[in-house]
């Protein structure tokens, strides 16, 4: 058993978790054992010192994770980080597929994760870019014109998640492609949501 308590919503998390459920006990309990503080944020298990984020795990289709917020700080002397995604400047992951995985290199996880304690701790932060300005695609900016509140809305959402659908939207490559996704997160932006909300 671990020195920390475990928190109930994380346990609640867990058994509704379907694919990694194995996967994320085994990572809980490694994280729970360097002392940090169990939170679910995001709806996913987060570890934080003194209020800070160091840790969360994520499930994806493919794999589960333990991403590290300030991932870009960390030495990588395994080279095991990934980066999560090619806009991502600061958190990295390590990825697993089995328990197995994370049993062999479980003194090598502790290492990672205490030494991103002792990057939160000496107060380090990553000198991220300042993005380029981005241009709202023609379509969304034509539902601003059709609905001044799905302007409001989106303006009052973080930078970050302005961001994330503009990116999204923008990647399709045809106009009518852009105009469906921008339909079908119509409500989501309306209601105050980012893209992964």
């Amino acid at each position: 058993m671990t020195s920390r308590r475990l928190n109930l919503k994380v346990d609640e998390y867990l058994r509704h978790e379907k694919k990694w459920q194995e996967e994320m006990k085994k990572l809980r309990m490694i994280i729970l054992d360097c002392g940090l503080t169990e939170e679910l944020k995001w709806r996913k298990p987060c570890y934080t010192i003194q209020e800070s984020n160091i840790v969360i795990i994520q499930g994806f289709k493919e794999y589960c994770a333990l991403m590290f917020f300030k991932g870009v700080l960390l030495k990588d002397a395994k080279d095991i980080l990934v980066k999560p995604g090619e806009n991502s400047q600061t958190q990295r992951q390590i990825r697993f597929t089995d328990v197995q995985e994370i049993d062999d290199i479980e003194p090598i996880l502790k290492d990672y994760i205490y030494e991103a304690i002792e990057v939160e701790k000496a107060g380090l932060d990553v000198n991220v870019k300042k993005s380029i300005e981005i241009i709202i695609p023609e379509e969304l900016q034509h539902k601003f014109d059709q609905i001044p509140a799905l302007k409001t809305a989106f303006e009052a959402l973080t930078p970050g998640r302005q961001r994330a659908y503009i990116l999204y939207f923008s990647q399709a490559k045809q106009s009518k492609t852009r105009e469906s996704r921008i339909e079908k997160y119509l409500q989501q932006i309306l209601n105050g949501k980012g893209l992964n909300d």
